[in-house]
């Protein structure tokens, strides 16, 4: 095997890509920094036992596991970063009130998502804690569309859930694990004949509405057929008003509603969202309202949240063929001439010095050029031909 492939759905990122992520990157932060949530870094690698603290048995799956060479003990590689924001609302900064924290970084996973996925991704998110109102859910989902926004996705699909519908439903009757497991991945495919073998032993009204459920996905008015079919109590009635008022605040056209989606529904306790773009494998971020994961580190919190799954796959939605433009600069100690190439630096422009030889094709567009006008250095537009040049009206101060 050659020395230089890489793990199965581990990829380098390449000079262009890598420039849209970051730009996106920042340009997010910045966004969420606008809405005052605090940027926060957290470590790669934590103990397992408090990586996967209040986390469901697919995060388990998905985390990278080894021992400690220096105490022996086991730890995990994060493959999320939201069970480590939490802990360190709950137990680090330990603030009373309402708290706004963001994060951006890799994380990594045991599986990819979905084939096409990384097992390295870029993840970036927001989360809110203290704040159990609908208000709290609906500010989170408009910073996720916002997002979205930024990233220039199109052609977006809003799909809104609640796992308190499902607990409703099953509230009559109780399941080993493994049953509400089976049950959870028959809704999740949609598979109506997987559904009744898996709830064979459930009474007949929680089976018939469990059926029902598979079917109410669509646009928003699946929350009214929800009340319609779904059996009537104050849980599922709570649950319902919440979708009913959080679809208010999807961008025009892009909510709809997915009451079989129960991805992480161990994990989540209240409204869940993702956000679909035509042509993605899988959801461009997900969302939602987990309260109480703090109380494993001490603090039971309110919270709210959502993450983009992979910022590549993100950065990749508005990507368009537009390199950068750049000036070519000579070398040589000139102070003149190093006084301009610094005043055009701190405007923000991309001045490469070239060396004996020409410079090599890269993630910018070499448009202009620094040279000896007489007595003065001078930018002038490169000749596409290479045949000449013409002024472009910058000059050392």
């Amino acid at each position: 095997m050659s020395s230089w492939l890489l793990p199965e759905n581990i990829s380098d990122v390449l000079p262009r890509e890598a420039r849209r992520v970051e730009d996106l990157r920042r340009a997010l932060l910045d966004l969420y920094r606008g809405f005052g949530y605090e940027y926060v870094i957290a470590p790669l690698i934590e103990h397992l036992e408090s990586l996967l603290s209040g986390t469901d048995v697919d995060l388990d799956l998905r985390t990278f596991k080894l021992v400690d060479q220096s105490s022996g003990r086991s730890l995990g590689v994060r493959a999320d970063a939201t069970p480590q924001t939490a802990r360190i609302d709950a137990h680090i900064l330990n603030r009373a009130g309402v708290v706004r924290l963001c994060y951006a970084g890799p994380a990594l996973h045991a599986r990819p998502m979905h084939p096409l996925a990384s097992r390295e991704p870029i993840q970036v998110g927001a989360e809110l804690y203290g704040d159990a109102s609908i208000q709290a859910d609906a500010e989170v989902l408009q910073l996720a569309a916002r997002s979205l926004e930024l990233a220039g996705a199109r052609e977006v699909r809003i799909d809104l859930g609640h796992s308190g519908v499902l607990r409703a439903v099953l509230s009559a009757d109780r399941l080993p694990p493994q049953r509400l497991d089976e049950i959870l991945a028959a809704l999740n495919s949609k598979d109506s004949s997987a559904l009744k073998s898996a709830g064979c032993a459930l009474a007949a009204p929680t089976l018939e509405a469990l059926l029902r459920l598979a079917d109410l996905h669509g646009d928003v008015t699946v929350i009214a057929r929800a009340r319609q079919h779904l059996p009537a109590s104050s849980a599922m009635a709570g649950a319902l008003a919440c979708l009913d008022q959080l679809a208010a605040f999807c961008p025009p056209g892009t909510a709809s509603v997915d009451l079989a989606d129960l991805h992480g529904y161990r994990y989540y306790t209240g409204a869940t969202f993702a956000a679909y773009v035509t042509g993605s494998a899988g959801p461009i971020l997900r969302g939602g309202r987990y309260d109480d994961i703090g109380l494993a580190f001490g603090r039971a919190r309110p919270a709210t949240g959502f993450s983009i799954v992979d910022l590549r796959e993100a950065a990749a939605l508005g990507a368009s063929g537009a390199r950068p433009k750049a000036i070519a600069a000579p070398h040589g100690p000139e102070p003149e001439l190093d006084a301009l190439v610094d005043a055009l630096r701190l405007q923000g422009q991309i001045v490469v010095r070239s060396g004996p030889g020409r410079v090599a094709e890269a993630d910018f567009e070499i448009d202009r050029e620094i040279v000896r006008r007489g007595a003065r250095w001078r930018v002038v537009e490169r000749s596409s031909s290479g045949g000449g040049s013409a002024e472009a009206g910058s000059d050392g101060a």
